[in-house]
């Protein structure tokens, strides 16, 4: 080999070792995100392995999504360990089958169980989806005791004027919680054309926020108040609401209300809109520990050193059955999903939620990446309502065996 040649050899091979250097140095995170790009910002056609790569990393996607900080404080709330959950070998089964990222129990305040998988650590963000409509609600409790909103009995154009004249001239602030407002529309996560899928890319018009500017232009369905149907869109709206009512992002008022205050673990992140709005009704960031946390906040009265942060009687309706939703053994209340067992949920698509059972002083939470969004194609749904049950049972055994 002469001696350019033997010049161009070894810069090459030096060019490769530093791209083998920077390329263990991104991180795992990075490297699946590279190996498997998002294509677009609809997560709902992304491929299985874009979102097992995209979920842990939404609000790091270059030139993608937007997002803005949910600030944490200095003090950290404890989440001390408890005596370790033995669900023998049926639930390692069925959690492997869930095809989690995180599962953290909490009882009586403590740890009794947390797993880790897809890669994923405690100290990541994953992503929430619609478990983000909880928040937004909690939002709104807190606007209540505020005074910033007068009350749920409110028309909803009163404090979003660019749906004067529309089908939400005649709804509450009360009827859009419950998902009750009689707006036609349509969820369905497999339709590219369905609203859900299409409201987010609209062009704002003027000042208008991006939601608003979709939702003026809705129908109406039924009468406000009289048939459930499910609308991620409106809780948009209802995110626009509280903006404009507290005159404060969501972001910085739940910082404020509860991230700080609370004691979180780090900073979380909620994603913008096209009109750098968060999307209310979807799209928190945050560790899972931290998912516990709230779950823990709302489970014991929504208090912080005994404070309630929440109007009277907020928290006690939003957890409460509001509506029935034509499925047993569900109603759903203030952007909370009710069981009939005295139980309640944050529920998101592709696997995300929040368990609360205040009769066994009880806290679950899931993420992951289910093979479809609501989780009917493989069976997880059922696999997860299975799993919670398992965790119940075998708390009511061990309760039983201590006489507790």
């Amino acid at each position: 080999m002469d001696r350019i040649g033997s010049k161009l050899f070894h810069g090459l091979i030096a060019l490769l070792v530093l791209c083998g250097i920077g390329w263990w140095l991104i991180g795992p995170d990075w490297r699946a995100l590279l190996a498997h790009p998002p294509s677009g910002q609809d997560v709902l056609f992304w491929s299985q392995k874009q979102r097992d790569a995209g979920f842990r990393m939404m609000d790091r996607i270059p030139f993608i999504i937007k997002s803005r900080t949910i600030e944490a404080g200095d003090a950290v709330s404890p989440l001390p360990e408890g005596e370790p959950l033995d669900l023998g070998p049926e639930g390692g089964a069925m959690m492997e089958a869930l095809n989690y990222s995180s599962i953290v129990v909490l009882q009586d305040g403590k740890i009794r169980l947390e797993s880790y998988g897809l890669d994923f650590e405690e100290d990541g963000r994953w992503t929430s989806f619609s478990v983000a409509k909880s928040f937004t609600s909690t939002l709104v409790g807190a606007a209540l005791k505020d005074g910033y909103i007068d009350s749920l009995d409110d028309k909803v154009s009163d404090y979003v004027p660019g749906l004067r004249g529309s089908a939400y001239d005649d709804v509450s602030i009360h009827q859009i919680l419950t998902m009750t407002s009689g707006v036609a529309w349509n969820e369905d996560y497999e339709d590219p054309n369905s609203d859900v899928a299409l409201f987010l890319a609209t062009e704002p018009e003027g000042d208008m926020s991006a939601v608003v500017t979709y939702m003026k232009d809705l129908g109406r369905a039924h009468p406000p108040g009289d048939v459930f149907n499910y609308s991620t869109g409106e809780t948009n709206l209802i995110g626009i609401l509280v903006r404009r009512a507290t005159g404060k992002t969501l972001a910085e008022y739940l910082s404020e209300k509860i991230w700080k205050p609370y004691g979180m673990q780090q900073d979380a992140s909620w994603l913008l809109g096209s009109d750098g709005r968060e999307i209310s009704g979807c799209c928190i960031q945050a560790a899972a520990r931290d998912y516990a946390r709230f779950g823990q906040f709302i489970l014991q009265g929504a208090r912080i050193d005994g404070e309630p942060v929440l109007a009277d009687g907020y928290l006690e309706a939003a957890t409460g059955k509001q509506t029935g939703i034509g499925n047993w053994g569900y109603g759903y209340g203030y952007q909370w999903w009710i069981r009939d067992e005295n139980t309640f949920e944050a529920r998101g698509i592709f696997g995300q939620g929040i368990l609360i059972d205040p009769t066994r002083n009880l806290v679950i939470i899931t993420t992951g990446n289910w093979t479809s969004a609501i989780g009917y194609k493989d069976g997880e749904a059922e696999r997860r309502s299975k799993f919670f049950s398992l965790v119940q049972s075998t708390i009511d055994q061990e309760l039983a065996a201590t006489g507790g």
